[in-house]
């Protein structure tokens, strides 16, 4: 039996969401193991990522025609497509219910559960026409139980995992594994208002006690069970929901939440003691 690796040389993958965090991270690492990346995001910086292996491309990945645009483009870049990392996400900006509007639950669901479906209605496909391949999608422990996100955000997380579980019989039988990540309070633009307000009021690295391992994630470690899970490392993995949370999905405590204006105060003006916008 040959042993598998994280080898990816020959291998095409399109990773959304590329322009910072867990998707700069993912892509980056993907290139290293050998493949080429197309890396996507709807944001102008994802151009900073480029490299001989790296390709940028703007893109929207909760938009039907851009997903069949960027798979268009993998395949004039490597001729084939083998991995779809569908990690583009947004928060919506807010937690109490009733700032919540339909029209922010849209965009929110458009973006982080749409576009994984769209990663599975147009990708899957091209993957089975080359023998197989391994779709990806970044879920949240917020999807897994409650008090661990915003409410949108939050049901956007717990479809795309439910998504993944379905489809994994979908594609039964096609050779295209599909299986999500879900991570914990990873430093990342995304997570940065939840760092700066526990900095500013001098909270510990485990995030108020909500973080078994006592810190929080780095980018790198998603991006290493991303690389684990578009491998033939996980070969015998699908419809899986992989928390990656240094132990706070065990429990997920529960723990009064500032008022968000008070919030807003203490992040601005820590911000401003820093220099950062």
């Amino acid at each position: 039996m040959t042993i598998p690796t994280t080898d990816m040389t020959g291998k095409v993958a399109i990773v959304t969401g590329a322009a910072s965090g867990i998707g700069r991270a993912s892509a980056r690492m993907f290139a290293e193991a050998g493949a080429q990346v197309l890396a996507c995001d709807r944001s102008p910086g994802v151009a900073e990522v480029a490299d001989d292996r790296i390709t940028p491309m703007e893109m929207d990945a909760g938009r039907e025609e851009d997903v069949l645009a960027a798979i268009a483009r993998a395949e004039e870049i490597g001729g084939r497509l083998d991995v779809y990392f569908a990690n583009a996400g947004i928060t919506g900006g807010v937690r109490g219910t009733e700032e919540h509007t339909p029209e922010i639950w849209a965009e929110v669901l458009r973006v982080n559960l749409i576009g994984p479906f769209l990663a599975v209605k147009h990708a899957a496909p091209k993957m089975a026409e080359g023998g197989g391949g391994a779709i990806i999608a970044t879920a949240s422990v917020a999807g897994m139980r409650a008090n661990a996100g915003p409410m949108a955000y939050s049901a956007s997380k717990a479809g795309v995992i439910n998504l993944v579980r379905n489809a994994s019989y979908a594609l039964a039988g096609t050779g295209v594994r599909i299986n999500a990540i879900c991570p914990g309070l990873i430093e990342t633009e995304m997570t940065r208002p939840i760092y700066d307000y526990h900095r500013a009021v001098g909270g510990v690295p485990g995030i108020g006690g909500r973080v078994p391992l006592e810190r929080g994630g780095e980018p790198e470690e998603i991006a290493s069970v991303a690389l684990f899970l578009a491998s033939p490392m996980s070969s015998y993995m699908t419809g899986q929901a992989v928390p990656v949370c240094g132990g706070m999905s065990a429990s997920h405590p529960f723990g009064p939440r500032p008022d968000p204006e008070e919030a807003a105060r203490v992040i601005a003006k820590y911000r401003a003691e820093q220099g950062r916008p």
